[in-house]
């Protein structure tokens, strides 16, 4: 589990691709404070498995469904990365809860200068759209972020200069892919509401006004 602040900005040294996988050696220093082989740590928001630590670097496997489902595999030696190692219990939450499965991609449509905020608008793959609010909570390669606005076909991130400076934002350019994890929680409720009962005594599905009624909203 993660929270979506990035720790450091790390690069890729290496990439060994086999016919749908890869290993990544990636070069690093704070994320490698306390880590160990089997640890996780996100990349790009994505969570993989330490399989080797050097100095200043650790390895990596991206196997097939991830390399399908993120933009890791547009990756080139010598691109920065987000790192973020997992979270320990009892450290504050400053982000959201991140799980570091990433949903889809989504593509910079446009980015503005707006005083001292950067603007990025982003067209997702169109599934994502109905977990995306006004407000809400979202992971873009793994930067836990605020929706500022959306609309029917993309929405828009308002970076304040730290997050621009000190992650891979800061270097992303129009038509370029970011990977999404949409707010889990927003997954769970559409689940629980379309579930069909399994005893005959309860309602047939839950129901907004169930949620409303019993504290959940």
């Amino acid at each position: 589990m993660f929270t979506g602040l990035v720790e450091e900005l790390g690069s890729i040294n290496s990439i060994s691709k086999g016919s749908a996988s890869a290993l990544l050696k990636i070069q690093a220093n704070a994320v490698l404070n306390g880590s160990k082989v089997g640890d996780s740590i996100a990349v790009n928001g994505v969570c993989l498995t330490v399989v080797e630590i050097g100095k200043n670097y650790f390895t990596a496997d991206v196997m097939a469904e991830t390399m399908a489902k993120s933009n890791l595999a547009d990756l080139s030696i010598g691109t920065k990365v987000n790192l973020e190692r997992a979270a320990q219990v009892g450290e504050r939450l400053g982000g959201h809860i991140v799980s570091g499965h990433i949903d889809g991609i989504g593509t910079i449509t446009n980015i503005i200068k707006q005083d001292i905020a950067l603007l990025f608008t982003i067209r997702p793959e169109q599934h994502l759209l109905r977990y995306i609010i006004h407000k809400g909570s979202l992971a873009v390669d793994g930067i836990s972020l605020t929706v500022a606005e959306v609309t029917e076909t993309d929405f828009t991130l308002s970076l304040i200069p730290h997050t621009v400076a000190n992650t891979t934002l800061g270097f992303k350019k129009t038509g370029q892919t970011v990977n999404i994890e949409v707010d889990m929680i927003g997954k769970y409720v559409e689940k629980l509401l379309n579930m069909e009962p399994k005893e005959h005594n309860k309602p047939d599905k839950l129901s907004m006004s169930f949620l409303a009624e019993n504290g959940f909203i």
